[in-house]
């Protein structure tokens, strides 16, 4: 499926799940496989234990309350974006988003929803591009039984959500990546982070649901619903 004309661009973002996964070796392999080395750029950049709020510009909680630092990694993760893409035809766009827990753990699932729409409305606002695909890792089933943590399936129900509202989105299950031998050795269930076998098939996930998506619109798959 290689493409002859353009480069097809996947941007990897997120909080710790995503620093987590080694997306080297997990994610670029599979895309480079299927699309071939010379037709893809991927960037990534991501930070621990953040809040949508870093990403989305205008975010606020229902009452309007504001946080002093709103958009900031987003400016960060645009600037590399730009910076490899200069001067280059891009085919397609890719969006993988995973994040949420902190949001879930702080209670602002209640505005989770509404950001996330506005991040992916800025990032095609800013790329001009209206035909960007969009993959969701749906944070997993860590918290759904604390009481807690009322906000963790709130979380997790706006992710799937947004997926199912516009084509050519999709979300991820990550419910079975929690359980195993983390990266240090030591057995995890149903842990906040995943396995290290888990970030290896969340990488292979996000891959083959980003390629489907590819292949859905350059087959005019991606009509509205």
């Amino acid at each position: 499926m290689a493409s002859q004309e353009g480069k097809h661009l996947f941007i990897l973002s997120g909080q710790s799940n995503m620093e987590g996964m080694h997306y080297e070796k997990d994610f670029i392999p599979h895309v480079k496989r299927a699309l071939g080395k010379q037709s893809i750029i991927v960037v990534w950049d991501a930070k621990g234990g953040e809040p949508i709020s870093r990403w989305y510009k205008d975010w606020s909680m229902v009452s309007g309350k504001i946080r002093p630092i709103t958009g900031d990694l987003y400016s960060r993760l645009l600037a590399k974006v730009r910076k490899v893409t200069e001067g280059k035809e891009i085919k397609s766009v890719t969006f993988i988003w995973m994040q949420g827990e902190t949001d879930a753990l702080s209670r602002d699932g209640s505005v989770y929803g509404y950001s996330l729409i506005g991040l992916v409305s800025q990032l095609q606002q800013d790329l001009k591009r209206t035909d960007l695909n969009v993959v969701i890792g749906r944070i997993s089933d860590y918290g759904i039984t604390n009481k807690r943590l009322p906000h963790w399936t709130r979380v997790r129900e706006e992710q799937v959500r947004f997926a199912k509202s516009a084509p050519c989105r999709v979300w991820v299950d990550t419910d079975d990546l929690n359980d195993g031998l983390s990266r240090k050795g030591m057995l995890v269930r149903n842990d906040l982070h995943y396995s290290e076998l888990g970030y290896v098939i969340l990488g292979r996930r996000f891959a083959e649901s980003a390629i489907n998506l590819i292949e859905k619109r350059a087959n005019h798959q991606c009509e509205a619903r």
